[in-house]
């Protein structure tokens, strides 16, 4: 069992395949007088109040109108709008100006699906200007830690100017994971990485995988792995004298 990732970027398109078993899954194209606009952020007009749909209409610079529905709104108190509470004439008038990002893009005679609760991802944090919820990624469940970081977060909130954040910590979750001294293999193998003054080294294991052949198939295939796994350490430890 093998995955590969092809990226190929030019300036006119950029390409993504996926490889399962040296056969093709799956392609994927972005051509950059068509790129995505999941994620953009416009200043958008409402064109059009739909009480009927408890949805608007905005013009946000696009060939067609934007679809902005009631329960994608942040209300006054910050929290998601109750339809039953509120309807879409409580909140959007026509003319208004509106800061809104795209969750959905356009497909066919549809235009792009809005939303405001506006979320900017970073590496470690996630802002969003529209909230003041403090939170913390699910891929932690130590709960005292998740207190620390929140915590720590609450005390920089008069220098950052209000807005809610969550910590992000899967991509710490993960490098932690791959700087382990065991990692193991796809098919149920594992490395060993040992380093020292001197040197490193990697020892190879069949561990539970036992082949469907014989003892040179499980052998290679194990080692198969293994090289490509000793390449990503590689890169994530910089031991250039590893081999």
């Amino acid at each position: 069992m093998s995955d590969e990732l092809l990226i190929n970027v030019t300036p006119q398109e950029t390409r993504v395949a996926t490889i399962e078993n040296g056969m093709l899954q799956e392609v994927i194209i972005e051509r950059a007088s068509r790129r995505g606009l999941v994620g953009n952020i416009y200043k958008g007009k409402v064109c059009r109040v739909l009480p009927g749909m408890q949805a608007a209409f905005l013009d946000i610079g696009l060939d067609r109108t934007a679809f902005l529905h009631l329960s994608d709104i942040v209300t006054a108190d910050e929290k998601k709008s109750d339809e039953q509470e509120l309807t879409i004439t409580d909140v959007l008038r026509d003319g208004q100006d509106i800061l809104v990002q795209v969750v959905k893009d356009p497909m066919g005679t549809k235009g792009a699906r809005l939303t405001t609760h506006i979320t900017i991802p970073a590496r470690y944090l996630v802002y969003m200007p529209n909230s003041s919820h403090i939170g913390v990624s699910q891929k932690l469940e130590d709960e005292t830690e998740r207190e620390r970081l929140k915590d720590i977060i609450k005390s920089f909130l008069p220098e950052f100017n209000g807005g809610g954040y969550i910590v992000r910590t899967v991509a710490e979750d993960e490098i932690q994971k791959a700087l382990q001294s065991k990692i193991k293999l796809k098919s149920g193998g594992y490395l060993i990485i040992d380093q020292t003054e001197a040197m490193t080294t990697v020892d190879i294991n069949t561990g539970g995988y036992v082949g469907n052949r014989n003892l040179e198939e499980t052998i290679f295939k194990t080692n198969l792995e293994a090289t490509q796994a000793i390449v990503r350490q590689l890169r994530l430890r910089n031991l250039g004298g590893i081999i």
